[in-house]
């Protein structure tokens, strides 16, 4: 599984990236007002420190200044994958866009039947959102079951990329069924690592090294 950071602060990438968490990095306007730095910059240095795919949201809503936004986006650097709403316009700026030999990230993905037009119109990823699902009682695990099943049984080769994650349970779940990708805020990647046993094994083995006065260096 790739693990793509929902992020656009620098420095919580690069750490991740460091330790090769990093497969790539989505970004969004609100994303990058939390930065407080320009669109246009802050992509670019992301894209610098990353080697795969960066994601990188149209503002607008109708498809012909969404294929125009693409297009600038895509000058930035050539890992940058455009980001459009799932939409109708969404998906003929997919088409066109892809069509162009561009990657394309379906985003705000809701239902399989969305997904299912998505993967028609030529999109690199899909992006369904678990967590906005699970906020209004749906379970977002089944929509990323129905999307795995829809597109093993025709074989389309649009990634799933499992977004709006809120938990490490939400990667994990997401790891079983068969999601492609999952992207998620930095510190929930590195909560990761986190299990109480873990943390009562070590503070038995650091209380017996002091006991025992034992000293490597």
């Amino acid at each position: 599984m790739k693990f793509f950071v929902d992020t656009a602060e620098i420095d919580a990438i690069a750490e991740l990236n460091d330790l090769g968490m990093v497969d790539g990095v989505t970004t969004n306007p609100s994303l990058i007002k939390k930065s407080g730095r320009d669109i246009i910059e802050v992509t670019k240095e992301i894209c610098d420190l990353v080697a795969g795919p960066v994601s990188a949201e149209v503002t607008a809503v109708d498809a012909d200044t969404m294929i125009a936004e693409g297009r600038k986006l895509l000058e930035i650097a050539e890992n940058i994958t455009v980001k459009v709403p799932l939409t109708w316009d969404g998906l003929k700026a997919c088409k066109t866009l892809s069509d162009d030999g561009h990657k394309v990230n379906v985003t705000l993905c809701f239902s399989a039947n969305q997904a299912l037009l998505a993967a028609k119109a030529g999109a690199t990823f899909i992006s369904p959102f678990i967590g906005r699902l699970d906020d209004i009682n749906l379970d977002g695990m089944e929509l990323i079951e129905d999307i795995r099943t829809i597109y093993d049984n025709f074989g389309f080769e649009t990634e799933i990329l499992a977004a709006s994650i809120r938990s490490v349970n939400h990667i994990l779940d997401s790891a079983r069924i068969g999601a492609d990708v999952i992207t998620a805020p930095p510190a929930v990647i590195k909560a990761m690592v986190n299990h109480p046993l873990t943390d009562k094994g070590l503070d038995a083995f650091l209380a017996d090294i002091k006991a025992a006065d034992i000293k490597i260096l």
